[in-house]
């Protein structure tokens, strides 16, 4: 056998394998995004509350009242009290689903668990949403521009990182009596790829995503579901409700289809936008150039003037007011 026909078959392998590679990744992915609307898991057959998170807001709202909707009993876990009962009253209202509110502030550490374990006592809770977050600027900076940085750091590790595994302890164990469960982390696509002038947040975000897919390996012959969620843009607080368009989510549009995926996928994006946005950034954004030196000195002007604007926005809003 020549040297040419031994090069031709191996071309030829090597593009019947990628063929096929890209055959399945197509599947996978219509089986996620597509088929998953038709053929969706029947969430109460996990238990008969589920335990939300950050839930007065954003996607954690969200969820909360898309679990409400599908079935399911909710247990609102967040800081602000009067919000936890507006939230509340709402599911109630439109969903005819019983409430259980607990108010706490996740920033505060491993002390404030204890008191979370006794108000879930008794309650058969088949499923766990690790939403809560927070970031340290609503622009991109250096990590040395944290505002308050010594509690700041502590807050977002207690908040985005803590919350996560301590969560995940106390509700664990009765799933793995029941033999079944689910647990939704949220993380986010910042966290799919280092991301610096969101270094600590980009960091904490990768923790969501690790630890969500080895408790998943560990747990899932028990029947136990866990999965990551990595959203790109969703119209939050968070991301100052920017408009929803093609490319951003509303809140209750992203966790709707996000849990359609439950089933079909331990790791998603929640929303095929999202998944092509993703697959797009990686291959026009490699990594070498997301950490250059040239692109973080014009993410950092961008942001600088973005500041800018807003500052003159505010101004002329506060002048009309006076006027």
């Amino acid at each position: 056998m020549s040297v040419t026909e031994m090069l031709v078959i191996v071309g030829g392998f090597t593009v019947v394998f990628h063929l096929l590679k890209l055959t399945w990744r197509c599947w996978c992915g219509f089986r996620e995004f597509v088929l998953s609307e038709l053929w969706q898991v029947d969430l109460r057959t996990c238990g008969q509350w589920a335990v939300v998170t950050g839930a007065t807001s954003g996607i954690g709202k969200a969820y909360a009242s898309e679990l409400a909707r599908r079935g399911l009993d909710v247990v609102l876990v967040s800081r602000s009290g009067d919000k936890l009962q507006m939230v509340a009253k709402e599911i109630e209202d439109q969903h005819g689903r019983r409430t259980r509110t607990i108010q706490v502030d996740f920033t505060d550490g491993h002390r404030i668990y204890s008191a979370i374990a006794k108000k879930l006592q008794g309650l058969e809770i088949g499923i766990l949403v690790n939403n809560v977050g927070m970031t340290y600027s609503d622009h991109f900076a250096y990590f040395l521009e944290v505002p308050d940085a010594e509690q700041k750091i502590t807050q977002i590790v207690n908040c985005n990182m803590l919350s996560v595994p301590q969560m995940t302890r106390l509700i664990l164990p009765g799933m793995v009596k029941r033999g079944t469960g689910l647990i939704i982390n949220i993380s986010s696509e910042v966290g799919v790829h280092p991301q610096p002038l969101l270094s600590l947040y980009s960091a904490t975000k990768i923790f969501v995503t690790y630890f969500s897919q080895c408790l998943h390996a560990e747990y899932k012959s028990k029947g136990i579901i866990v999965q990551c969620v990595a959203p790109f843009m969703v119209s939050t607080n968070m991301t100052k409700n920017i408009a929803v368009n093609c490319f951003v989510k509303s809140a209750s549009g992203f966790a709707c289809e996000a849990l359609n995926t439950v089933g079909h996928s331990s790791y998603t994006s929640g929303c095929l936008s999202h998944a092509l946005q993703n697959m797009a950034l990686t291959i026009l954004l490699p990594d070498w150039l997301r950490m250059s030196s040239v692109l973080i000195r014009k993410l950092r002007n961008l942001a600088k003037v973005s500041q800018y604007e807003r500052v003159c926005m505010e101004k002329e809003k506060f002048s009309e007011k006076e006027e």
